[in-house]
């Protein structure tokens, strides 16, 4: 075996989680042994992995998996993710003969896969071990698309948020999905190790069971998750019973290891390095001064910040015009808005829902309970705009199923008077203020205005491990990227959640047992009525929150994630190593 290896690392391009995961292990892996090739390959941006590549990552921008449209954050387009499905896979034989050679070119040792099947099939066409690491993988994704499970809009909310301008929910018949789910399964398949991340759901490639179809892993009326699915995610992962490995063609040496699972510790990026870290007085000020914010909002003790994330959006300029309006209450002061009445009809804010028996066995010390009943208030319009401008997504506003994930090139966000909305529905007293991630400009008309006062704006690349640390909540999608991160810095998470996504149930299991997770029901985000489940959240997560500041000081635990994911580099090359030298005795022997 050479001394140094060479890694191709298939990250998919549909997220954030994926590139930041992808870019912690890559870093992993070079920490571990420094002569280390790694070629990442992905649709999603080079920007998002410079922590790696300044490593030395090598980065290759390609198209390597299908999109699943979503037309805001937490909405998936069923029918536009199957036509963006049939798409990619017309492609999947040119596109599976270019990466094969390539693989071959690089003279590439192992595929790590996270979590693009053609990465798999690849491999396997160039007789080469892969590795997938992830917490889902895609043919569960879309074999969901079938769920019974109807995600309703629960008010009309006007052009912004209404999926393809007024197209319903709708399942996908199985039948339809079956031929297209299956091409995916297969190349998954043809992985050999499976390293099974954190907040997962069933891996269907690997365990034989629970098999797919994924709707039956859910009760259809609630979407939430059946105990015996629950009971086998925290099982020990080698207590199943797997697939056998696919085997290469003739012209290829026969596998030398049988597929196995390997449990892997929470891949995340972490606080930047340095003398003074945001858990540091001097850093944290630096840093909040980097953002604009003023120096006299730094101490954590008087003043609380909440980050809205809803990363991977893009935004639109509002077509029409709106007209100023400017409330009357005192800062600090929650004046009761005009018009309440109750919800009857909508989810209330929620604690992330325990699975009876199975579940109950697992610490859930930290978990969330249940938040105050939601209040609807009259919206005015300009929350609708707002709240639809910070989650639409450009496969809605360009109607282009193909596009990525992270593309940014569109009009910059206008807001125009619509901050004078921002009442105290938003944020629960004047001890708050909050940093808004992905909006680039405030105004209309190309005007370049200052944000509303205790709303700053976060710069396009600003490094959200340090600005999920400084923060005390989080507001945003429920994904592995921001549960990961609050997780590692014990941010409390208020999210919205993504009904049709089924990962999601995965990361809702795994806030339940090692963060803070309150579930913001959509009506209630879209009207701007975040603060009581801001307030909730902090006040479960506030303790723990201060816990890990006072470590982060003092510098204890600092290196936990680093030692642990260096940990599990050396078992993924200590397993690539093992492959390869399999390989070359059977070789030897039978010379």
């Amino acid at each position: 075996m050479k001394d140094s290896l060479v890694f191709a690392y298939y990250c998919s391009g549909h997220g954030y989680g994926h590139a930041t995961r992808v870019s912690a292990f890559a870093r992993h892996l070079l920490n571990l042994d420094s002569r280390t090739t790694i070629h990442i390959i992905s649709s999603a941006p080079k920007h998002v992995f410079n922590d790696s590549i300044s490593l030395g990552v090598l980065y290759r921008f390609a198209e390597i998996d299908p999109v699943v449209v979503q037309p805001v954050a937490y909405r998936v387009d069923r029918h536009k993710s199957v036509e963006a499905l049939r798409s990619f896979l017309a492609r999947k034989e040119s596109l599976l003969e270019q990466e094969r050679q390539w693989l071959l070119d690089i003279q590439a040792d192992c595929v790590l896969s996270d979590a693009a099947f053609l990465g798999c099939l690849a491999a396997n066409a160039a007789g080469l071990p892969s590795i997938l690491i992830s917490n889902f993988t895609f043919d569960s994704v879309y074999s969901f698309l079938s769920t019974k499970f109807v995600d309703q809009v629960d008010t009309p909310l006007g052009d912004e948020l209404l999926i393809d301008n007024h197209n319903s929910d709708h399942p996908i018949p199985d039948g339809e999905l079956k031929p297209l789910v299956q091409q995916i399964y297969n190349g998954y398949r043809c992985a050999d190790l499976l390293v099974r991340l954190p907040g997962c759901i069933p891996i269907p490639s690997f365990s034989t069971s629970p098999s797919l179809p994924a709707p039956p892993w859910t009760d259809q009326g609630s979407n939430t998750l059946l105990d015996e699915i629950v009971s086998h995610l925290v099982q020990k992962p080698d207590t199943h019973l797997l697939h056998p490995s696919i085997p290469f063609a003739d012209s290829h040496p026969k596998k030398p290891l049988a597929r196995s699972i390997i449990q892997a510790p929470l891949l995340v990026r972490g606080i930047s390095k340095g003398p003074d870290t945001v858990y540091s007085p001097i850093g944290r000020s630096r840093f909040l001064s980097s953002l604009g914010v003023p120096e006299h909002l730094h101490n954590p003790d008087e003043t609380k910040i909440l980050i809205v994330s809803f990363g991977g959006q893009v935004f639109q300029r509002p077509t029409s015009s709106r007209s100023s309006s400017t409330g009357n209450s005192s800062p600090g002061y929650r004046t009761p808005p005009t018009g309440l009445q109750q919800i009857t009809s909508s989810p209330q804010m929620s604690k992330i829902p325990l699975c009876s028996d199975a579940l109950s066995k697992t610490d859930t010390s930290h978990c969330c309970r249940s938040a105050p009943p939601v209040i609807k208030p009259e919206r005015s319009p300009t929350f609708d705009k707002l709240c639809a401008m910070l989650t639409k997504t450009e496969s809605c506003l360009k109607n282009d199923v193909t596009r990525s994930y992270f593309d940014t090139s569109v009009s910059d966000i206008m807001l125009d008077h619509a901050v004078n909305d921002f009442d105290a529905r938003l944020l629960p007293d004047s001890s708050w203020i909050a940093i808004v991630c992905g909006v680039s400009k405030w105004g209309q008309d190309g005007a370049d205005e200052q944000p509303p006062d205790r709303f700053f704006v976060a710069p396009k690349y600003v490094y959200m491990p340090d600005l999920t640390a400084v923060a005390d909540v989080l507001l945003g999608k429920l994904g592995y990227g921001t549960v990961s991160e609050c997780v590692d810095s014990c941010t409390p998470f208020v999210y919205v959640a993504r009904p049709l996504f089924v990962e999601e149930h995965g990361l809702k299991l795994l806030l339940a047992q090692e963060g803070v997770g309150i579930e913001l029901p959509r009506v209630a985000y879209e009207a701007g009525d975040w603060a009581s489940a801001v307030e909730e959240a902090w006040s479960l997560g506030r303790n723990a929150k201060a816990e890990m500041r006072r470590k982060g000081m003092l510098g204890v635990e600092m290196n936990k994630r680093e030692e642990e994911g260096t940990l599990l580099a050396g078992q993924v090359t200590d397993w690539v190593r093992a492959w390869h030298d399999s390989i070359t005795q059977r070789t030897v022997s039978e010379v």
